[in-house]
């Protein structure tokens, strides 16, 4: 474990990143790879917790532009994670990795739900704990989520897996001069209105001095570089 960085790590993926060149949904190929980069990880000793996020099967803000009330198109919103929980679960255990959902809305035959002794238990037993349904909260999305579960489970990180390779100042799928940063702090992140996370996740990480790091999740062996302490992507601290 001396060459390990970070012993507990909470790893962010977002529900979109799950549907790969779909537009909607799983696709198999991704939740495969994405198992494939934890099971990597998971081999070092290292404990992991996984937020995942829906917006592949439903986004709870776009429905509410849409006319739809803003806490019940957010409850769906908290399912459709517990959709993706399931999956990566199962991929997860055909690699022969421990696997334990806990859902924050209870439901009993799927998840055990989320009581935070317990999670930090599974992880001491070197188990992989996948968060669903965000908080339980309307409001609050899965970033929040991320960042109030990492500090409570008293992770060393953040790592929040997207499709570029870190924060940029403007979208660089869009303009090809975008610069990207190789560190910033909160501060920065807030006033200039970068999509790192949300305002009050960021605020959160900022309050508990807990580092996120935004990486590239497409590119392989990414996870196990940062674990390892190589610069990857953008630190926010």
């Amino acid at each position: 474990m001396s060459k390990v960085k970070f012993k507990r790590i909470l790893l962010k993926i977002s529900g979109e990143a799950l549907m790969g060149n779909k537009s909607y949904g799983i696709d198999p190929v991704v939740i495969n790879v994405i198992a494939n980069e934890i099971k990597d990880v998971y081999k070092l000793g290292v404990q992991i917790a996984v937020v995942i996020g829906g917006g592949n099967i439903f986004r709870g803000i776009a429905a509410s532009a849409g006319g739809m009330e803003r806490a019940s198109a957010d409850y769906m919103g908290m399912l459709a994670t517990v959709l993706n929980a399931l999956a990566l679960q199962d991929a997860l255990e055909k690699r022969g990795i421990l696997t334990r959902v806990q859902s924050a809305i209870e439901m009993r035959e799927l998840a055990e739900p989320y009581i935070r002794r317990r999670a930090i238990r599974h992880l001491e037993k070197k188990r992989v704990v996948i968060f669903a349904a965000g908080t339980g909260n309307p409001y609050f999305t899965t970033d929040t989520a991320a960042s109030l579960r990492a500090m409570e489970i008293g992770a060393d990180v953040i790592l929040k897996g997207t499709k570029v390779d870190g924060v940029y100042d403007s979208d660089p799928m869009k303009n090809k001069n975008a610069k990207k940063y190789d560190k910033l702090n909160y501060l920065e992140a807030l006033q200039k209105g970068l999509k790192v996370m949300d305002a009050t996740a960021i605020s959160l990480c900022m309050d508990n001095n807990l580092p996120i790091i935004v990486f590239n999740l497409k590119k392989s062996g990414n996870v196990k570089r940062i674990v390892l302490g190589e610069k990857v992507g953008t630190i926010v601290k």
